[in-house]
């Protein structure tokens, strides 16, 4: 099969040609139709994840059919049209047992934890745990992105946060993990104020929804976190803030913007260990909240916001490239952005 490979940490991988795999007893094998362009797959090419064992495809958001599954799985067939969310669950430990497979110890992650979906194919390990039925009708542009960025910040806002409509949330960083949370946020009927360094980027979260806007260009943490909450009319703070970034900066103004009572998502993968105002955490009870993915046990809400046409993830879709364009778009994530929006790769292109 045709695959995208990197022998090196962030040396240009390569479209090769690689044996198919065999699905494990309990997984299954999937013929990729579509695939994401993650800023994730970006991190673990450039070896910031320490997970990654060379020779290595990337490759984690997805949406295919199984072509051939193991004699354990019992509950998907053949030729069935799935996704999958990019941190899948053992089936067996508490966690995956409460529902929590995002957290599971014994995780494998496609694209990371083994070769990913930027190939042919692709293997998922415990099926019946992890993957998630996808209606025929449905794009595939509207579903590769739901395996990761809409996957990440509806867990963070839906079940972490528990957002109410009415509610003010600001977003720090409009790239693609936090333009999913404005379109999320929306979809939910909140309120929300958008800030990012980029006019490109502040113009696509205005498309996608955003109420107000705020350019964090040359504002401090504390400038900035004023800023946004006079841009939210919310002089005491705002309900929720979501960090997806992944910067102190940001993270210290996202809190700094909290009201009493208020939560914090961080979504943003960070560099280093941040320094948290936690004086401000506690004098204002405010919660602090991680979001890694989403258990497939979840999806259905996600999928069913998608069907009824409340959130639409496909017009968060830039550009679609063929497979051997991936090693240029690749590259081209750490190069500075030029316009906001998601670059899928469709396998039959």
């Amino acid at each position: 099969m045709r695959a995208i490979v990197f022998e090196e940490f962030s040396v240009r991988p390569e479209l090769r040609d690689i044996a198919a795999p065999t699905a494990p007893e309990a997984g299954v094998v999937i013929d990729v139709e579509a695939t994401g362009v993650c800023r994730s797959d970006h991190h673990a090419w450039a070896g910031h994840d320490g997970s990654i064992r060379l020779p290595h495809v990337p490759g984690h958001e997805l949406v295919g059919r199984i072509a051939s599954a193991g004699a354990g799985v019992e509950q998907f067939r053949i030729g069935q049209r799935v996704t999958v969310p990019f941190v899948c669950g053992c089936g067996r430990c508490r966690w995956c047992r409460a529902g929590n497979a995002q957290v599971c110890p014994d995780q494998t992650q496609p694209g990371f934890t083994h070769f990913g979906s930027w190939a042919d194919q692709v293997v998922i390990h415990q099926a019946d745990a992890n993957l998630v039925a996808v209606p025929e009708d449905l794009p595939a542009a509207a579903v590769v992105g739901l395996g990761c960025r809409f996957a990440t910040a509806f867990h963070g806002l839906h079940m972490r946060a528990r957002l109410s409509a009415g509610e003010t949330v600001a977003v720090f960083g409009c790239g693609g993990v936090g333009q999913s949370a404005i379109m999320i946020a929306r979809a939910l009927g909140a309120e929300v104020v958008a800030v990012d360094v980029s006019p490109a980027a502040l113009d696509s979260a205005r498309r996608l929804g955003a109420g107000r806007t705020v350019d964090a260009r040359g504002l401090g943490p504390d400038e900035l976190s004023a800023e946004v909450a006079a841009q939210a009319d919310r002089p005491d703070g705002v309900a929720v803030t979501v960090d997806a970034l992944g910067r102190e900066d940001t993270i210290r103004a996202a809190i700094g913007t909290l009201a009493p009572l208020g939560r914090h998502v961080q979504i943003g993968l960070l560099p280093s260990e941040p320094v948290v105002d936690l004086p401000r955490v506690i004098a204002l009870e405010l919660s602090v909240l991680g979001s890694h993915g989403m258990a497939a046990a979840d999806y259905p809400q996600l999928v069913d916001l998608v069907v009824r046409g409340h959130l639409r993830p496909q017009e968060l879709v830039t550009a679609v490239i063929g497979l051997d364009d991936a090693p240029e778009a690749m590259e081209a994530m750490g190069r500075p952005a030029g316009s906001a929006g998601m670059t899928i790769i469709d396998l039959n292109r």
